[in-house]
């Protein structure tokens, strides 16, 4: 297969055609010039030591040169390797605690944050496998579905805080529960669940959930942050604490020994978390403990970039051309380039400056490549702006700096590279990932309509990728349930309007009556109005109790998932 990766820049062609036109033009008319003063062959021989050829040779020999380097310039690239690679890994599920216990400061800077911290480093050390996220307190749900894509692991992970779940408390055994049914359906695969917890288990149902996991085949391990001792939880902007039903401040503990039933249930293991880095080196040994097995293959091709060819070509008879003198002369070539000393320094300036051109660009992005291999974020970014600065239409560039950014927290910049760089690129599957690492972002924002449109983008351009159609899926169910917010919001506003408009006609009614009741006295009217305003206020007493009744039907279903501490 070939193909050109910059085409645009074979119009130059164009130009060497009007030169060539030019160049003959030029000799007829010289032609003409010479019949004018007499007979051509007598006039040559005035000339003698001047090649009727090596003029034409070295036109030639540049034109040829220039249209190398302009085949260069628009990148070919001959042929594929069709590499197969096999993804040999694990399916792990973070279960993150996010109660308001969590905000204790007895680990530093404090629980949530420090566990952030090491779910983080544990994304960076993995390569093949997957990964998904649960956040859980009182009542656990999905953010993010298991994927292989750690850019949208990270991006999601820094967005999770304790208001993301309104009922509190702290249910290990839904988390377990929900991050088993979160895993693929593939057979034979290795499956954890880490649960990173204060292990405050309000509900107690947690080990035999951990039971249940191990008998599918799941390990369960148990990360137990925090301080035994114990420590209050802090009420965020306050300066305050948490206290109790009684006035007391609440303290929260770590539950080591639930931990370790809950680990030794699931077969796993329990890692106690403190300020030392040791939790995250007994954790990366865990990981490097469970077997890795063949979770799916990848075919892909990869172009034989063929432009240094080309370059090559191309200084190779510019040397010639050099070399060359138009007159005959019995001196040897390397007399000729050595008294033609201008000649060779502005051939060692195209030779270097070419040399650059046909690899600055591709070096700057293979080095900034080994910088996002080693986590170095912030020196790749500078690699893949000088690879911008040598190339600003490679979409690569522009695609790999935007992850760059991405890792750096930097998303609002991160977005600008990925939209230029849709916009330059060409290859679909390349395009899809583009528009999926968009979706990421706008899906944190939580602009779920944007980013719902970008995973369509994704996915009419790679309709295979899983990850794509899990947050497509994911985004479009929140979108869904923000309009549906929004449209309970909506009608509850108009109600409460159409009861102040009821109440409103309900009291000039009244005040009206009151007059008619003042001009005309009437006992009998009077007795029939008392009558009638018991029944009016038995009405309202029937359907304040029918109002009661509701709202302690709804509190009762609430109080199905609701606990009993509120941290």
């Amino acid at each position: 297969m070939f193909r050109f990766e910059s085409p645009q820049y074979l119009y130059l062609l164009l130009v060497l055609l009007a030169l060539v036109a030019i160049h003959y033009y030029i000799i007829f008319k010289k032609k003409q010039q010479v019949k004018r003063f007499g007979d051509p062959v007598l006039t040559r021989q005035l000339f003698l030591g001047v090649s009727r050829w090596r003029p034409e040779v070295k036109f030639w020999l540049a034109m040829v040169a220039l249209a190398s380097f302009i085949v260069a310039l628009a990148r070919p690239q001959f042929g594929t390797r069709l590499d197969t690679r096999e993804r040999v890994g694990i399916e792990a599920i973070i279960a993150l605690d996010v109660s308001n216990s969590m905000l204790a400061e007895d680990v530093k800077p404090n629980r949530l944050e420090k566990a952030k911290m090491m779910v983080s480093n544990m994304v960076d050390g993995m390569k093949d496998d997957k990964i998904g996220l649960i956040v859980f307190a009182g009542e656990a749900f999905v953010q993010l579905p298991i994927t292989s894509d750690y850019v949208s692991a990270k991006m999601f992970l820094e967005t999770i805080s304790p208001s993301m779940i309104s009922v509190q408390g702290t249910d290990v055994a839904e988390a377990i529960n929900l991050s088993m049914r979160s895993f693929t359906q593939q057979e034979d695969v290795t499956r954890a669940i880490f649960v990173i917890t204060d292990g405050e288990d309000n509900e107690g149902r947690a080990v035999e959930a951990a039971k249940q996991a191990a008998s599918q085949g799941i390990r369960v391990y148990v990360l137990g942050i925090g301080n035994p001792g114990g420590a209050p939880i802090p009420i965020p902007g306050t300066g305050q604490y948490i206290i109790d039903n009684e006035g007391n401040t609440v303290v929260s503990k770590l539950s080591e020994e639930m931990c370790r039933e809950i680990a030794t249930a699931g077969n796993g293991s329990y890692i106690y978390v403190d300020n030392s880095s040791s939790a995250q080196r007994k954790l990366m040994e865990q990981l490097d403990r469970l077997s890795k097995t063949k979770m799916e293959s990848q075919i892909y091709s990869e172009y034989d970039e063929q432009s240094q060819g080309f370059v090559l070509i191309g200084l190779l008879l510019l040397l010639i051309d050099v070399l060359l003198l138009e007159r005959e002369s019995k001196s040897t070539w390397l007399g000729n380039l050595f008294r033609r000393q201008r000649s060779f320094s502005v051939f060692l300036m195209l030779f270097f400056s070419l040399a650059a051109m046909s690899q600055t660009d591709r070096d700057y992005i293979r080095r900034g490549n080994r910088f996002m291999r080693d986590s170095v974020y912030d020196k790749a970014q500078v690699e893949y702006q000088k690879a911008i600065e040598q190339d600003n239409t490679n979409p690569i560039s522009h695609y790999n700096l935007g992850n760059a950014l991405l890792y750096q927290n930097k998303a609002e910049d991160a977005m600008k590279e990925y939209e230029t760089a849709a916009r330059l690129e060409k290859d679909k599957l390349r395009l899809a990932q583009i528009y999926h690492n968009m979706g990421v972002i706008l899906q944190a924002a939580k602009q779920f309509d944007k980013a719902v449109a970008c995973y369509q983008n994704s996915l009419r351009n790679d309709p295979t990728c899983n990850e794509t159609r899990y947050n497509y899926a994911l985004s479009l169910f929140q979108l869904k349930k923000n309009q549906q917010n929004q449209d309970n919001q909506e009608q509850q506003q108009d109600d409460k309007g159409q009861d102040e408009k009821e109440e409103k006609q309900q009291q000039q009614q009244q005040q009206e009556q009151e007059k008619k009741d003042e001009q005309q006295p009437q006992p009998q009217q009077d007795q029939m109005s008392r009558e009638n305003a018991e029944q009016m206020l038995n009405a309202a007493m029937q359907d304040e109790k029918a109002t009661q009744e509701k709202i302690q039907k709804a509190q009762q279903q609430r109080q199905q998932k609701q606990l009993q501490k509120q941290w």
